[in-house]
């Protein structure tokens, strides 16, 4: 009995934690990224256009945390964030429907979680967690269309891939990230 009462308060304690930190990553701080709701970042991009960068993340997903505390908490990196994209914060398995461009995206139960719709439709239906999802203009047309990029990235590594695609340099195809890295250097530490 006594050793079910102290396993109890562990797991009761482990849920706690886990609820503070998934509460704590979404906080907006003042020199932190401020993060939006996919919905919020699309009805800011209607009145004011910009880039939407999303971190498609699970709770469950260590490389997400560790990217959330060294790179999304990076002064240098929040700061260039904030300037030049919507960011937004989506857990894949998010069981909430979303609405976007007249499609109702649903929760797919699917194994022991599953995931929505829309993380699905942002990465081609390759998620992988973390994947760091560039919603750009397309030519002549008044949609964005996602440019999925799974994997952890550190401050500079992440820094010289948000400016690749904030100065949209991707669009020229003979130049690679690697080529604009050279040109572009990061100069703060990571």
């Amino acid at each position: 009995m006594k050793n079910q009462i102290i396993l109890g308060i562990v797991l009761f304690v482990f849920a706690m934690g886990n609820t503070a930190f998934a509460q704590k990553q979404h906080k907006n701080t003042k020199d932190g990224i401020q993060w939006m709701t996919f919905e919020q970042a699309i009805k800011a991009n209607e009145k004011e256009p910009k880039k939407i960068m999303i971190d498609l993340y699970t709770d469950w997903c260590g490389w997400c945390k560790k990217m959330d505390k060294t790179t999304f908490e990076h002064q240098e990196v929040a700061k260039f964030i904030n300037e030049h994209y919507y960011a937004v914060k989506f857990d894949a398995e998010q069981r909430e429907d979303v609405n976007y461009k007249g499609h109702t995206f649903k929760f797919v139960p699917n194994g022991r979680k599953g995931y929505n719709e829309l993380a699905a439709a942002l990465t081609g239906g390759k998620m992988s967690y973390p994947t760091i999802v560039f919603m750009v203009p397309v030519e002549d047309a008044a949609e964005l269309t996602p440019i999925p990029v799974p994997g952890y990235r550190g401050p500079k590594e992440f820094y010289q891939l948000a400016d690749f695609i904030a100065q949209e340099a991707y669009k020229d195809k003979t130049k690679t990230l690697e080529d604009f890295s050279k040109s572009h250097p990061v100069s703060f530490k990571d």
